[in-house]
């Protein structure tokens, strides 16, 4: 039967669109098939969370399958047919998504607007109609800590006494101060209790949806631009030597837009991270002459400017109004709330609570989740010597909302911040280091000529390596100053490596280093190893190269079965290369008779079940293999990258192993999500170094 889970609330108010998207990342962690339901639906525009939903866990459920009657159609049957019929319509619809899905994450009302009398009354009856679990939510914005306990418990009361099976209880928005204190409501009832409390980024309105709201013309910025959030309105009247002093981080500027001196003078203080603001909206319908809407595109790449007919008060008013939503085109926004969730909520806990049982089939986004939730577990430094990328910029900003790790950005601050301020990105969580003004150069000079005083390394020569971002952040991994490093986003792979192997050097019983890529395919994931590093292996190094890719499966959650590829199966073939192949599966066997190995053996006898029984029978590997281990890089290279565009599989690496701690490479083509899932992973690494 399919399982399902009814989140909803009592009142409107209370951000339950955080805790709908939390509760939905908790279940496509671990079921393939996630199915979505808002029993009533306003029909005044398109559904910003489902959206939402469908653009960051890949849905394909059609949107019409999603909504039971909007709120005039119900209001309409209940008076016409009563209470019986609207909920047997509103069943019927719920079971034709259960039939399609192995969970259903329902969306109650919304309590906004509407004629349906006693909505509390119409969601308990529709949860235990569908035989769903419960999520109370109960909002605790701008009230004091006890009203908002004796709320909880009647919010409670109120489903559990109805019949529901109610399975946690959430108190959103609360005060931070009051968060600890509200959260104690948890002793009184039988079921956990979280307490959020409020962020004000959340109700923060990006500069887009300003824009939307007001129907403002865009005269300046990018998209980049129009995502950042408006934390703070600074309205612009005094002459600039008043006025600059009063901008703050993340403002809008709203000025008449004959205020020239204002608007150059806010986007040069922007220039130059003095502070970092939102955009520039101009009022009266004035605007810039071409000659500085041209200079103030210079001053601040990116940067919003706007403009709306009205006065200023009148737009403030409107301004006022507007709050930040989660939506499809605020992914950061989306960030933010996981984050918030997965700090204050004990998640393990509220899966156990919702009956989530582990799909047998591992997807990417199953993988990619995994990846995040035990980075999170034991916290762990990664330094980013690509400080000023923009790509790592944004995979910071993931990072650093969702409280993955503690980050480390090298490069000139300056450069650094001004960038950041540019995207919109805050970078206050972070550690900026500039390795040519930071005092660990001189101490990192010495340790590197120490150990390179056999190449001939002098202290002053060391001097200048050191200040090189790649051999920096290298030295701050190996003295214990960060866990681990990530970098080639515009490094090559050698100018990431060259580094490693010279001052972190091999680990105990590694031959060599090597690499694998995570294959992340429909319905499994697979290890490829070596696909980056070595390009003509012999046998013992092949083997090496086996044993540990065996051991990152492991860690990672891959169940090591190793199939060593050649172009031929078993005993059927012979040549330098076959045997090559057949020599390092000995050598495997003979190191680790604990590890299931097949060799020679060809890829299609590795993974398809089929081919195996006719070219293998009985082998232990055949038809599973987990892990694959290529003969040498150009079969290795080609083979994964084949795989990646062909059948649309996700590649998360190259992870680099066989070092004593752990530097990960990057394609130079990497977006933004295989830097987040790099640093993850290079996070867990470093977790089992420091256990081992």
């Amino acid at each position: 039967m399919t399982r399902s889970v009814y989140v909803t609330g009592t009142d409107r108010g209370d951000g339950r669109q955080v805790i709908e998207l939390g509760v939905m990342e908790l279940l496509t962690r671990h079921v393939d098939r996630v199915g979505v339901f808002r029993p009533l639906v306003h029909g005044d525009g398109p559904d910003r969370l489902f959206d939402l939903l469908r653009s960051r866990y890949r849905l394909s459920q059609s949107p019409e399958t999603v909504y039971g009657l909007s709120y005039g159609e119900a209001s309409a049957l209940q008076a016409e047919r009563g209470t019986d019929e609207l909920v047997s319509a509103l069943v019927e619809r719920f079971l034709a998504v259960a039939r399609e899905y192995e969970y259903v994450l329902v969306l109650g009302t919304d309590y906004a607007d509407t004629s349906v009398p006693d909505e509390l009354a119409l969601n308990a009856r529709l949860a235990n109609e569908f035989g769903a679990s419960v999520i109370t939510v109960v909002g605790g914005q701008d009230q004091e800590a006890e009203a908002v306990r004796a709320e909880a418990r009647n919010a409670y009361r109120a489903y559990e006494a109805l019949g529901c099976d109610v399975v946690a209880l959430v108190v959103n928005r609360v005060a931070p101060a009051d968060r600890a204190a509200v959260a104690e409501i948890a002793a009184g009832l039988p079921v956990p209790c979280y307490a959020l409390p409020e962020d004000a980024s959340l109700s923060a309105p990006t500069v887009g949806q300003i824009v939307r709201k007001l129907g403002a013309e865009v005269l300046l910025g990018d998209d980049a631009g129009l995502a950042r959030d408006v934390k703070d309105f600074v309205f612009g009247g005094a002459m600039l030597p008043v006025f600059l002093p009063a901008l703050t981080d993340g403002c809008l500027v709203v000025t008449p837009g004959d205020r020239t001196d204002l608007i150059i003078g806010a986007l040069a203080a922007h220039s130059a991270g003095a502070p970092p603001i939102a955009g520039v909206l101009l009022t009266l319908d004035e605007r810039p002459t071409a000659d500085i809407l041209a200079l103030a595109g210079r001053l601040a790449p990116g940067t919003p400017v706007i403009s709306v007919p009205g006065k200023s008060f009148p737009t403030a008013t409107e301004l006022f109004a507007v709050e930040g939503k989660l939506n499809a085109a605020s992914p950061r926004k989306a960030e933010t709330a996981l984050g918030l969730f997965e700090r204050h909520v004990d998640t393990a806990e509220l899966t156990n609570r919702i009956s989530v049982a582990r799909s047998s089939r591992v997807t990417p986004m199953m993988f990619e989740h995994e990846l995040i939730e035990r980075s999170r577990s034991a916290r762990r430094r990664v330094v980013l010597p690509e400080g000023t990328e923009e790509r790592v910029l944004r995979a910071a900003d993931v990072l650093l909302r969702r409280d993955v790790c503690d980050l480390t950005l090298l490069g000139d601050e300056e450069a650094i911040r001004k960038r950041a301020g540019e995207l919109g990105i805050d970078l206050a969580e972070a550690q900026l280091i500039d390795p040519h003004t930071s005092p660990l150069r001189e101490r990192f000079a010495e340790l590197y000529a120490k150990a390179r005083a056999h190449k001939g390394m002098t202290v002053e020569l060391a001097h200048d390596v050191v200040a090189d971002v790649s051999y920096f952040g290298t030295l701050m991994v190996q003295e214990g100053l960060a866990d681990g490093m990530v970098s080639g986003a515009v490094h090559s792979t050698a100018a990431t490596i060259r580094p490693a192997f010279e001052v972190i050097k091999t680990a105990p019983g590694a031959q060599i280093v090597s690499s694998v890529f995570f294959m992340c395919l429909a319905d499994r994931v697979l290890v490829y190893g070596d696909c980056a590093v070595n390009p003509d292996p012999n046998a013992e190094q092949l083997a090496d190269i086996a044993i540990q890719s065996a051991a990152t499966a492991a860690q990672f959650g891959v169940e090591p079965r190793i199939a060593m590829l050649s172009y031929s199966t078993g005993t059927s073939g012979s040549g330098a290369d076959v045997d090559k192949v057949r020599r390092a599966t000995e050598i495997v066997r003979e190191r680790r008779p604990d590890l299931l190995v097949e060799g020679p053996i060809q890829y299609d006898a590795a993974v398809d079940a089929a081919v195996a029984a006719t070219k293998l029978p009985g082998s232990e590997v055949a038809g599973k293999a987990t892990v694959l281990v290529f003969p040498d890089l150009n079969t290795g290279n080609n083979t994964y990258k084949a795989v990646q565009r062909s059948a649309g599989a996700v590649a998360v690496g190259p992870v680099l192993q066989g070092l004593r701690k752990p530097v990960n490479d990057l394609s130079r083509g990497a977006l933004v999500q295989d830097i987040v899932n790099t640093v993850a992973i290079t996070a867990i690494q470093a977790q089992g170094e420091q256990r081992a």
